[in-house]
């Protein structure tokens, strides 16, 4: 059975940032313990219900793809053994599947968004002005429609509680500098352009997905947080899929359409969630990683 984290808790360890649903650990020798929980943020609001074993799927999701990926990129994970580094007395098995080692990076203060669909923010954008994030895109394109090409739609990345917002390029540039930006941009796209055909061959459509990167001294750049999980992407099921509207997905879509039909004004604190929201999502979780990484919790 998977376990339920709400918050982590391990005494004699330094918590350094508790975020919107990744708690992190300073390590001796310029390493962290991040420890994903079973927090739900939707529209930049943490929820008060936690969704049990997501930390546990989004943890295993990530390291799989990190794992797929580290031919184009580098990423953050380090080999030590999570039950290395527990403070004594801990509950391991609250921590084995949720829990990682990594290197402790310099992270970048920009959200590294690629598109293929457009969707969420992207549509709303694009009906608006027929751009995003500064690009110009065709007239006449529908909900959901494939893009001609994946594109970099870059964001703010916001504090517990702020929305992020979409930015051009040369915001990035002007905040970074444009060789890092550049290098940002190439790793994004190349990421999910692989991914995306990985996905294809079984049966799902990324849609898009949001990246982290980090440097360390040297200014080597490394991709970190997490990787294509169903908090950072939409999936869709291929069989399901048509333009023209908001698909199905394998992801916490499920939960923003449910808020959707609320009174609700997007600002914390956030509504509970029923009984059968939670368990819709935590299935949603769960298939996703099947139908993706080939694995199940338990």
């Amino acid at each position: 059975m998977p376990t339920t984290l709400l918050q982590a808790d391990l005494p004699g360890l330094d918590l350094i940032h508790r975020g919107k649903v990744r708690d992190v650990f300073a390590l001796p020798g310029n390493r962290l313990l991040i420890v994903a929980t079973d927090r739900l943020s939707a529209f930049d609001v943490v929820l008060p219900d936690p969704i049990p074993g997501k930390g546990e799927m989004l943890t295993q999701m990530s390291n799989f793809w990190f794992g797929k990926t580290a031919h184009i990129i580098p990423n953050h994970l380090l080999a030590t053994p999570v039950l290395d580094v527990l403070p004594p007395g801990v509950d391991a098995a609250l921590y084995a599947k949720r829990a990682i080692v990594t290197r402790r990076l310099k992270p970048l203060p920009v959200e590294a968004i690629a598109r293929g669909y457009l969707i969420g923010s992207g549509w709303k954008d694009y009906q608006s002005t027929s751009t995003l994030c500064g690009i110009k895109l065709p007239a006449g394109l529908r909900q959901a429609e494939q893009l001609p090409e994946p594109i970099f739609t870059p964001s703010t990345k916001a504090a517990v509680g702020d929305h992020d917002e979409n930015v051009s390029f040369d915001a990035v540039v002007a905040v970074i500098g444009g060789e890092l930006a550049e290098r940002v941009r190439a790793a994004t796209l190349g990421i999910y352009k692989w991914a995306a055909t990985y996905a294809a061959a079984r049966g799902i459509i990324i849609a898009d997905t949001k990246f982290e990167f980090g440097t360390d001294a040297d200014g080597t750049l490394y991709v970190m947080d997490e990787m294509l999980t169903p908090d950072s992407s939409r999936f869709w099921p291929a069989d399901d899929y048509r333009a023209g509207i908001s698909p199905p997905s394998y992801d916490k879509q499920f939960v923003r359409d449910y808020l959707e039909t609320l009174d609700w004004n997007k600002k914390a604190p956030g509504p509970r969630l029923p009984v059968d929201v939670i368990a819709g999502t935590a299935e949603k979780y769960a298939q996703a990683l099947w139908k993706l990484a080939g694995l199940r919790l338990g």
